[in-house]
């Protein structure tokens, strides 16, 4: 079988062509064992690129855990750079994802520009925000990043009564005169990773919200490397025309 490897700001997955329907989706050991970074290929996922009649393709992801998850914001950007690999794509495309379509843009040197899906609802506590970009996130704001353990803080929330069953992700979101500095623990990888699509996304509305700027663009600054966010927000509190922007690159290809 052949795979890829792709990484959007340090956040990596493994990539397989599979319009043939030939990957064994409900083996979670396989998947997991792919994503080992010790035993295997290494990746914070897997996924699958498949043929669908209305969309140019669809995007399945896993988890490192073996199991279906639900949006990956790098993740879709990395796949539309995929699709261009192949020529089933150009500049432009609109694929199907488990949180419904999105499209997408991109340019020869790998920068990719996803539209997300609109933010209805946030939840405003006393220290935090939680919001679903695709993915749940919850988001706090920290004066400095590096006192923070991203770990075990991200786990206690994420395992903490409320989160348990379901889990959520985590963001602790420093804000810097020229970017957000944002590192997050993602759920169904259980660790800190380098980037989070989803994340940096949630962070950015967070951010929005609990300055009430006019602002349309928020740039963020995760550990491996620079995205940013573009945005239109409604007087109600919601945001609509969500873009995720940043770069993307094959890292290598092989065989499993």
């Amino acid at each position: 079988m052949q795979f890829y490897k792709y990484q959007g700001t340090g956040n990596d997955f493994v990539i397989i062509d599979d319009r043939n329907r030939q990957f064994p989706t409900k083996d979670a050991d396989l998947i997991q064992k792919i994503c080992d970074r010790r035993f295997g290929v290494g990746a914070d996922g897997l996924i699958l690129l498949q043929d669908h009649a209305n969309y140019d393709f669809e995007m399945v992801y896993f988890n490192a855990d073996g199991k279906t998850s639900s949006m990956c914001g790098n993740g879709g950007r990395c796949i539309v750079a995929f699709a261009a690999h192949l020529d089933l794509i150009d500049n432009t495309c609109r694929f199907l994802a488990i949180d419904g379509p999105h499209e997408a843009k991109r340019r020869d040197d790998g920068w990719v520009e996803l539209k997300m899906t609109d933010v209805e609802a946030i939840e405003a506590g006393e220290d935090y925000f939680l919001l679903d970009t695709g993915s749940p996130h919850y988001v706090i704001f920290v004066e400095d990043l590096d006192d923070i353990n991203v770990v075990e803080n991200g786990q206690a929330i994420r395992y903490s009564r409320r989160f348990r069953e379901e889990g959520v992700n985590v963001n602790f979101v420093e804000p810097q005169p020229k970017a957000l500095l944002v590192a997050t623990y993602e759920r169904g990888v259980e660790a800190e990773t380098l980037s989070c699509g989803t994340g940096v996304t949630a962070a950015a509305l967070a951010y929005q919200l609990r300055n009430a700027s006019d602002r349309t663009e928020v740039p963020i600054q995760a550990k491996g490397g620079q995205l940013s966010i573009r945005f239109s927000a409604q007087d109600d509190g919601s945001f609509r025309d969500i873009w995720l922007c940043g770069p993307t690159r094959q890292v290598f290809k092989g065989e499993w």
